[in-house]
């Protein structure tokens, strides 16, 4: 068994032209060039793809080269799946040649061997170079241009570029791909060939967005271990919702996106009191940019709601037409797809996502941590989840003081207090009981979602003032107020049921 480090890059049409130049500086070792023939198996009801398993033959020179990669990890573009390989006599998989220990002990493989059957084929031209590095490391970069297509006649092209560790250190992988991606031009992928070869097979339309979830964390995951899988959680949602945006435009995927950058910016927070803020100075500084690059959505996505069936939101006013007419002319000043894709294929962008992966799988935080700093990361995250915790609880009941009539403004204020608070939450609240937690969150939840309800009237509120007819204008104005006064009514609620709550975290 060999287990894979390698990042997979999805490029555009022109960008492997320009790979030569890129590692002219590098010693190769090897390069070459051939057409390889993959022809994907699994069963009528997909019992490989359900266990994460992908099993391929291979044909190239006329050799033929059975492969079966088994679940693995994936950080943003970077894979590490285990894989089995074997030399076969023709196209045909003999499963006899897999390890017992490689299958799912629920998995009968004599029932399997006798129901797979060709799925579909990846066709493609692969340049390769084997590329030696300063410190010695070898990497295996290799370019293909083809496509994916089904016995149904779908297909799919493939541009990728993928760098895989042949031997010596993560970082000189990492090291290359930045060079790489100097001139932007390309993307890190999480989605295989084999993946999209079953998009094609099964007539699948795409993902739908899905809300960040909880972290799962265990009580006696050590603070680092904690630290790592909030961090991959992020990424793993980020990138997820970057595919999304990329097959489809969708302001619901970007605004997730946001989400996974709030999670990783609050996680350095959460260990701040650990790892020195030196030791993330420039991934804060990169997230913070990005993050700005977004900073759009808010009113983007206030305008689409208003304007959504023609106006429905504001269906009771006289000046509707007006006031939607004028909405979609502020829409066209705002960034579009184009815009977005291309920031998603940006050098700057590929980089950021490049040096978070980096800092994870090398753990890089460890060259900045002092012996009492190290021995507190290797305490359990419980310790630090029960100091947390009530340290941000307390912060929330002074901002939300029952006593306090907070105006819509000084909502806006708390907003991202209570955002913050609530993030920590996703970080930390699986080590809690699930139905004490989930009731505890869900008023602070509505909370928030009516600030933004809330904040969806200040467009609305810019339009009313420049409304002439004296009518309509009184008219958009009581309805303003009447809008205004439920959303009060209902945080104010929420507040007060949330305030009187017994946390999750307390006995």
């Amino acid at each position: 068994m060999d287990t894979e480090i390698e990042l997979k890059f999805f490029v555009s049409s022109d960008f492997p032209h320009r790979i030569r130049d890129k590692i002219v500086s590098v010693k190769q070792l090897q390069q070459s060039q051939r057409e390889l023939g993959n022809i994907y198996f699994d069963t009528p009801d997909f019992i490989l793809r359900k266990h994460d398993i992908g099993l391929r033959v291979r044909c190239f020179d006329g050799v033929y080269i059975q492969t079966l990669k088994t679940a693995g990890r994936v950080v943003a573009g970077l894979h590490q799946r285990p894989e089995y390989n074997a030399e076969l006599n023709g196209p045909e998989p003999d499963l006899s040649l897999i390890p017992v220990d490689a299958w799912p002990d629920s998995l009968d493989v004599d029932a399997l061997s006798q129901s797979i059957q060709p799925l579909f084929s990846t066709d493609f031209v692969r340049q390769q170079w084997l590329l030696a590095t300063d410190d010695g490391s070898q990497i295996e970069l290799a370019s293909d241009q083809g496509e994916v297509s089904t016995e149904a006649g779908n297909k799919d092209v493939i541009s990728e570029v993928e760098l895989e560790l042949i031997s010596g250190q993560t970082d000189a992988l990492f090291s290359l791909a930045r060079n790489l991606a100097d001139e932007g031009g390309l993307r890190l992928g999480n989605l295989s060939k084999a993946a999209r070869g079953y998009r094609l097979a099964t007539g699948y339309q795409g993902d739908p967005v899905k809300p960040l979830s909880i972290v799962k964390l265990g009580a006696d995951d050590t603070q680092e271990k904690a630290l790592i899988r909030i961090l991959e959680h992020a990424l793993s949602h980020w990138h997820y919702h970057e595919q999304i945006y990329i097959e489809r435009e969708s302001l619901d995927a970007l605004q997730e996106i946001r989400y996974a950058v709030l999670l990783i910016r609050q996680a350095f927070v959460l260990f701040g009191s650990v790892v020195p803020r030196r030791a993330s100075t420039l991934l804060r500084q990169e997230l913070q940019w990005f993050d700005g690059e977004l900073a759009w959505l808010d009113n983007a996505w206030a305008n689409a709601r208003l304007c959504e069936d023609k106006g429905q939101y504001l269906r009771k006013l006289n000046a509707r037409k007006i006031m939607v007419k004028a909405l979609k002319a502020k829409q066209t000043q705002l960034p579009e797809r184009e815009d977005i894709v291309s920031l998603l294929h940006s050098s700057r962008y590929c980089n950021l996502l490049l040096d978070l992966s980096r800092w994870i799988l090398s753990k890089g935080w460890q060259p900045f941590l002092d012996e009492k700093a190290a021995d507190k990361l290797a305490q359990p995250i419980q310790t630090l989840a029960d100091k947390a915790l009530p340290e941000s609880w307390h912060e929330l009941l002074d901002a939300f003081d029952e006593n306090k009539t907070l105006t819509r403004h000084e909502y806006f204020d708390q907003s991202p207090r209570l955002q913050r608070n609530l993030v920590l939450g996703t970080c930390l609240a699986s080590l809690f009981d699930k139905s004490r937690r989930k009731a505890f969150r869900l008023p602070w939840l509505d909370l928030l979602q009516g600030i933004e309800e809330l904040r969806l009237l200040e467009p609305v509120r810019v339009l009313v003032a420049e409304i002439d007819d004296d009518d309509d204008k009184q008219q958009a104005e009581k309805w303003l107020a009447r809008k205004e006064d439920s959303l009060f009514h209902a945080m104010t609620q929420s507040r007060q049921t949330g305030l009187r709550l017994t946390p999750y975290w307390q006995e």
